[in-house]
């Protein structure tokens, strides 16, 4: 199926594979790009070293085209860039719009410059910018996510830029990607879906805790990092939305603790970092720190299996999802399901 997303990453199938923290790594990337869709390895995890070895990695499993999402606030994102075009990786994506400077530098080195947005005029910015295409993502997509469904964002940016529009939020089966095409999208981005995968490498428990999820098991809540933050109802969920501010700030100060020590990083970059994502947002000191650590949340159930101490992003989708198909099942699956229902629809005239 071509699409200009396709023609664009020269991938066989329109559909993404997002960059997620602790999940998406050279195993699920690789896995994703030899199943003919887009993988995006995360790097926000990773050390810059990490990161090398990652893309290093991925190139030895794939011969296929694949992506790595960055930070564009970051402190190293030049450093990581650079990694990007040393590696010759294909895609550039990022979180946040990265700066015109930077998408420049990208695209002048030849790489696929595809920030992730989640209002038309952030898509209009990046667009103006020199971007290759967005994704746009949905309220019902998870982690940071807008309160706009994606059935009412997708048409307004789709009409607002030229650039191929890629859909997120809501999407798992072939279906969707026949609706996101109908709208004018170029293709699908998938998160919980790629996650509840075989080639995933979250722990077996954690997979089991989203399957058994219903759709009003997921929830968005503000007490991680005070950006809305779509994610399964946990203990932690719990327990942070019943804490007092005395208690916020002694859980995030030993979180962060825990973070300084995985990372490296001190306790002014922490904050600095922290600070970086408020993105005008009036937070507390526990909020600032939780913003600067969410990455060590995300690591204890991803990574550890904690699901009592972990966050669990997910998009509403989990709620649907049923299996753990391979990536090479689960895309084959996906576009049979949207052929079909290209068949079904009634026939014009």
């Amino acid at each position: 199926m071509a699409t200009r997303l396709t023609e664009l990453v020269g991938v066989r199938h329109p559909v993404v594979q997002t960059g997620m923290g602790w999940v998406a790594g050279p195993r699920l990337v690789s896995a994703t790009a030899n199943a003919g869709a887009l993988g995006i390895l995360a790097s926000a995890t990773m050390t810059v070293d990490q990161l090398r070895s990652a893309v290093r990695e991925v190139k030895s499993r794939t011969d296929a085209p694949f992506g790595v999402n960055l930070r564009a606030d970051a402190g190293d994102a030049a450093e990581r860039a650079r990694i990007i075009v040393d590696e010759g990786v294909k895609v550039a994506s990022f979180a946040l719009a990265p700066s015109r400077e930077l998408i420049a530098r990208l695209k002048d080195a030849g790489v696929v410059v595809i920030p992730s947005i989640g209002a038309r005029r952030h898509a209009e910015k990046v667009a103006a910018w020199g971007a290759d295409a967005v994704i746009v993502q949905g309220g019902e997509g998870g982690g940071h996510t807008g309160s706009v469904a994606t059935t009412v964002l997708l048409p307004q940016v789709v009409d607002a830029v030229d650039i191929p529009v890629v859909a997120a939020g809501g999407f798992h089966d072939g279906r969707g990607l026949v609706a996101a095409l109908s709208y004018g999208a170029a293709g699908i981005a998938m998160g919980t879906r790629f996650l509840l995968t075989s080639d995933s490498t979250v722990p077996d428990a954690v997979k089991a805790r989203y399957l058994a999820a219903a759709v009003t098991d997921v929830t968005v809540t503000t007490k991680v990092d005070g950006l809305p933050h779509r994610m399964l109802r946990t203990e932690l969920v719990d327990a942070l939305e019943r804490s007092g501010r005395a208690a916020s700030l002694l859980r995030a100060v030993r979180h962060a603790a825990a973070f300084r020590r995985e990372s490296g990083m001190s306790w002014p970059q922490m904050v600095r970092d922290g600070l970086a994502m408020k993105h005008g947002k009036d937070l507390t000191w526990s909020q600032i720190l939780l913003a600067a650590n969410t990455p060590m949340l995300l690591k204890a159930s991803m990574v550890e299996g904690r699901t009592d101490l972990g966050v669990m992003a997910s998009g509403q989708v989990a709620g649907l999802i049923e299996d753990l198909p391979s990536c090479a099942e689960l895309v084959d699956r996906l576009m049979a399901e949207a052929q079909a229902a290209l068949r079904a629809l009634p026939a014009a005239g």
